[in-house]
């Protein structure tokens, strides 16, 4: 069984963004004041080290490996690979020399992988932290401690133990896993009602749709 908060997108239908007016509203004003709004920034999202360290190794390889075949050349010793005055002579001769398929091939995976670093370099990273509002001071809470809380209130509405509720929560959508204890059933409304209770009382943002998923077979309690 799986009930969705209102303002989700369920079967077909519009997303509807919170408003300020009933059940489960989060705040027009998201910004505070005094300045704050770079601290969040910073600390909600997440650098391209990764990304950075990916391509700085890839490049250190290839000139590795450049460095390793030339100096096998001024050697007179074999290429590992291909020497570069072969390398340079294919690549020269391309594509009269070369299969038209291959170079399509390779050409279009090269175009991927670049097309990829782009898009990670133009998205803003995400460190799994959402702002809560606050005024005077920047609050910042963990994705972690916000699913433990979501957790929390879900097993006090189905009365369940802690291993019985799972929560994932990614940036735009929180989902809700109950496990039911056989014998004893579970309204998903009423875990679904404490659930968006809590988000309404953090209001974090981004502000997850909530999801709440009962699961058909319990298990069997102590």
């Amino acid at each position: 069984m799986s009930v969705d908060a209102p303002g989700t997108e369920h079967d077909g239908d519009p997303v509807q963004q919170p408003s300020d007016e009933g059940a489960g509203a989060e705040p027009a004003s998201r910004q505070p004041s005094h300045g704050l709004e770079r601290a969040i920034r910073r600390e909600t999202g997440s650098g391209r080290v990764l990304a950075s360290a990916i391509v700085a190794l890839i490049v250190a390889l290839f000139c590795v490996y450049a460095l390793l075949e030339s100096t096998l050349q001024a050697i007179n010793q074999p290429a590992w690979l291909i020497d570069p005055e072969s390398a340079s002579r294919f690549i020269a001769g391309l594509p009269e020399d070369a299969d038209r398929n291959i170079l399509g091939l390779l050409g279009l995976v090269i175009a991927v992988v670049g097309l990829i670093f782009v898009l990670v370099a133009l998205r803003r990273g995400r460190s799994g932290r959402r702002s809560l509002p606050g005024q005077r001071i920047a609050v910042v809470l963990d994705d972690e401690v916000l699913a433990s809380a979501l957790a929390r209130r879900a097993r006090s509405a189905a009365t369940v133990r802690p291993e019985q509720v799972t929560v994932v929560l990614s940036r735009n959508e929180a989902i809700v896993n109950v496990r039911p204890t056989s014998g004893i059933p579970v309204s998903a409304e009423a875990v679904l009602a404490a659930v968006e209770d809590e988000l309404r009382r953090l209001r974090p943002h981004p502000y997850p749709l909530l999801r709440v998923r009962v699961a058909g077979t319990g298990v069997v309690g102590a």
